[in-house]
């Protein structure tokens, strides 16, 4: 069956979620952490033993802290995943994130938008500690090509988190690797959208492409570095629209505008922006 409207205000079952001190390694491994960074490697996100230095989290490592299990997704019917793409991502943070830890998952279909040609699903979720303190929250929203005319609401649109029309404050600019994906894809998106050249054919791209959520890590780095002097208790909140694919091997350009306790930012590659109305909260 195609997709289906009544799934909003779906709430799926707690899952847990558990990571280790080693899944914190991957993940600052697989958005960047270490070589690409210009002021050294990033030892306190990449080694967990270096001499007078504490591990810590990467601020936007919730993205890969699902629990596991059918979640939300399960509730909004059928579709084919070579015609999805990552349309937006927001994390906040009520702690730093632990390096290792459990959390409990509850997640919920929040909204589904008629595009027309398209559907926009809307999810969001929440973790907590066991004993109950949150953790983090996140939205994201999924753009799913040829699922709308439903007649549906469209939703809401136009430009949010718009640029200043002066230079940025800061400029960060990160190369990525050409395997890039392929590392990244084992902190657990194994969609072979970004691994198999036949099924990245199928979507209409010319090779498999980088994990949105890869770009968005190495978007936070930048962030986090740039803006909250390299401490992850300052970074609060981070969203942001995924606006044109990027290849394995891309060099990123973080572009930052501060304004207070709030930053916009772009992410290019050359004169596309990828990630667009990007706004972090920091302390």
């Amino acid at each position: 069956m195609p997709l289906n409207p009544d799934a909003v205000g779906f709430v799926s079952e707690p899952s847990e979620a558990r990571w280790t001190s080693r899944d914190s390694l991957l993940y600052a491994l697989g958005v960047g952490a270490g070589v690409t960074d210009p002021t050294g490697f990033e030892l306190e996100f990449t080694t967990e033993n270096s001499d007078g230095i504490t591990q810590r989290a990467l601020p936007t490592m919730p993205v890969v802290l699902g629990g596991g299990g059918p979640g939300p997704m399960s509730a909004i019917g059928t579709f084919d995943w070579a015609m999805l793409v990552h349309g937006e991502q927001g994390i906040t943070l009520h702690q730093p994130v632990p390096v290792e830890g459990t959390a409990r998952i509850v997640g919920k279909v929040a909204a589904m938008y008629d595009k027309g040609k398209a559907a926009v699903v809307v999810l969001e979720s929440e973790a907590r500690e066991p004993g109950g303190d949150l953790l983090w929250t996140t939205t994201m929203s999924a753009f799913i090509r040829g699922e709308g005319g439903w007649g549906g609401d469209r939703g809401p649109s136009g430009p949010r988190n718009e640029a200043p029309d002066r230079a940025p404050d800061h400029v960060v600019s990160y190369a990525t690797r050409p395997d890039q994906a392929l590392l990244y894809r084992l902190n657990g998106d194994r969609n072979p959208l970004h691994s198999d050249p036949t099924f990245a054919a199928r979507a209409g791209f010319p090779k498999p492409i980088l994990h949105g959520l890869c770009t968005y890590g190495f978007t936070g780095r930048a962030l986090l570095h740039a803006v909250c002097g390299s401490d992850p208790a300052r970074f609060k909140a981070i969203e942001g629209r995924f606006s044109h694919p990027v290849m394995p091997g891309d060099v990123l350009d973080v572009k930052v505008w501060v304004d207070g306790a709030e930053a916009i930012f772009q992410t290019c590659v050359g004169d596309n922006v990828v990630i667009d109305s990007g706004r972090l909260t920091f302390a």
